[in-house]
């Protein structure tokens, strides 16, 4: 059975998407920041075998993995990340740093770290960008230069890894009914109404058509929006 590496998997998609692998028979590893999130993951997914590496420090993950990484790993599957809005005119550096960190930087060391064992399987490499890796709109500078610099990351990774067989797909979902977009919504000084947005299941889906898509053919990119 196929393993996947999960990154996020705490909440929102990422908690979806663990929890439909897990259920069909794959093996699921999620990735989480410290001891107590990783409490909190094994009790809400039992079965699911959770390692510990934060994120908002990408240069210490190879420490922090190297002695919890499976001997086979068939998909890593980068969904976690943060957000934090403002103008240009009032960001500190950092907020900029940890955006970047957190939502580019550790995907480009994980996959790294990871490639060895990706391509003896000739796995797959998913991104969940945002709608913001495609369009910055005022407010999201940092949040959409992070996710433009992780799009970028996908299209050299996908020229680089596809003499060794490894996939590359990245997905850009609008907004989504998720913790993340609450708090999106508290800054913006909205209400949050999560009727009006994609479900996590929705864009579990779209992964899962990606990762179960057979191999003589790649979905490289995927935006899904609401329909309503």
């Amino acid at each position: 059975m196929p393993t996947h590496l999960i990154t996020g998997a705490g909440s929102g998609i990422g908690a979806v998407l663990a929890r439909r692998l897990r259920d069909r028979g794959d093996d699921v590893v999620a990735l989480v920041r410290d001891a107590g999130r990783a409490r909190e993951v094994a009790e809400a997914l039992p079965g699911v075998r959770v390692l510990v590496g934060d994120l908002a420090q990408p240069g210490r993950l190879s420490w922090a993995l190297s002695k919890q990484l499976p001997d086979r790993i068939d998909s890593l599957i980068h969904v976690a990340g943060v957000v934090d809005l403002g103008a240009v005119a009032d960001l500190p550096p950092a907020l900029w740093e940890q955006q970047l960190a957190v939502n580019l930087v550790a995907p480009a060391e994980l996959t790294r770290l990871l490639l060895p064992v990706l391509r003896v399987s000739q796995g797959q490499i998913v991104f969940v960008n945002s709608g913001a890796g495609l369009r910055a709109h005022a407010g999201w500078s940092a949040y959409a230069a992070s996710k433009h610099g992780l799009r970028a990351l996908a299209d050299a990774l996908r020229a680089e890894e596809a003499q060794h067989g490894v996939r590359v797909t990245s997905i850009y979902p609008g907004r989504t009914a998720t913790p993340m977009q609450e708090r999106v919504h508290q800054q913006e000084g909205q209400d949050y109404d999560a009727e009006r947005f994609i479900t996590p299941e929705s864009v579990a889906t779209t992964i899962l058509t990606a990762l179960d898509l057979p191999r003589d053919a790649e979905i490289t990119d995927l935006t899904v929006r609401p329909s309503r």
